[in-house]
């Protein structure tokens, strides 16, 4: 959803606008003047909502260089079982990794993340996160799935069902989507709406190396079945094709595109934080 705020809301256009209107460094201590530069796309900034479904404002200030862009933050409101969930699979990465963060929940989950981003080389980082899942998840709940659902189109499409109730919790809402698969429809994709995961982390090389790759590495090799990963860093969606091979990291798109200028994990803002 899209809104024009009009002229009545002039004066927060104002403030925005002014880079040296005196509440900037105030309500922006961060950013300072450069608020409207935040993401890799100029104009975006964050603000928190209670909406689970964020909601886009556009503010028009009569310049269309300078149109500004706010967007909410989506809020999660995880139960008990998806908390536990959080937890085991934080504590997991801790272990592997042989790091100690005293922070539960989601937050916890991400600042064990960003540490091992930090510390870990990007090879190192695929493979702690590839034992970590190995760690969490059973390896005889595996082999049973792997032995009873062997690759077919009704395995892709359980495959899609299972990641949109399971993970929730890990990479948001997200919903069944069809494609074509050797020649005939199958609804094997799942569309994630907004990734969890980026948005805390707002580091596209903590996507790609702490996320995509080692888990379409793992559940190709657990599971028997391809799956490629496809983000999109404009609005933070990501699609999961199951039955689909992914291209070569040197082919792949999501490794040409520098980070967001707000990255949490505080890495150089170019490629170099990819690969």
């Amino acid at each position: 959803m899209e809104t024009t705020i009009t002229s009545c809301q002039a004066n927060i256009c104002s403030i925005l606008k002014s880079s040296h209107h005196p509440k900037l460094p105030r309500i922006f201590p961060k950013y300072g003047s450069s608020v409207s530069s935040a993401m890799t796309r100029p104009g975006s900034i964050t603000t928190t909502s209670n909406n689970i479904s964020p909601i886009n404002f556009k503010i028009d200030t009569g310049d269309n260089n300078n149109t500004i862009i706010v967007e909410s933050k989506t809020v999660h409101n995880d139960n008990w079982l998806e908390r536990m969930a959080i937890n085991h699979l934080s504590k997991a990465v801790q272990e592997t990794a042989g790091l100690e963060i005293d922070v539960a929940w989601y937050k916890g989950l991400v600042m064990v993340c960003e540490a091992m981003f930090k510390e870990f080389s990007l090879k190192q980082q695929r493979q702690i996160v590839t034992k970590a899942l190995e760690k969490a998840i059973p390896s005889s709940l595996l082999f049973v799935i792997r032995t009873l659902m062997p690759p077919s189109k009704s395995t892709r499409e359980f495959f899609a069902i299972f990641t949109t109730v399971a993970v929730r919790w890990l990479v948001g809402p997200g919903e069944i989507r069809e494609s074509e698969f050797e020649g005939r429809k199958e609804r094997n994709v799942v569309h994630i709406t907004k990734c969890r995961f980026l948005e805390e982390s707002k580091c596209i090389g903590m996507c790609t190396n702490l996320c995509k790759m080692p888990t379409q590495e793992f559940i190709h090799r657990t599971l028997g079945t391809p799956v490629n990963m496809i983000p999109n860093f404009d609005d933070m969606s990501c699609e999961y094709v199951f039955g689909q091979e992914p291209p070569a990291q040197e082919d792949d798109p999501a490794f040409k595109q520098p980070c967001y200028k707000i990255c949490n994990a505080k890495r150089k803002h170019s490629t170099s934080c990819l690969s």
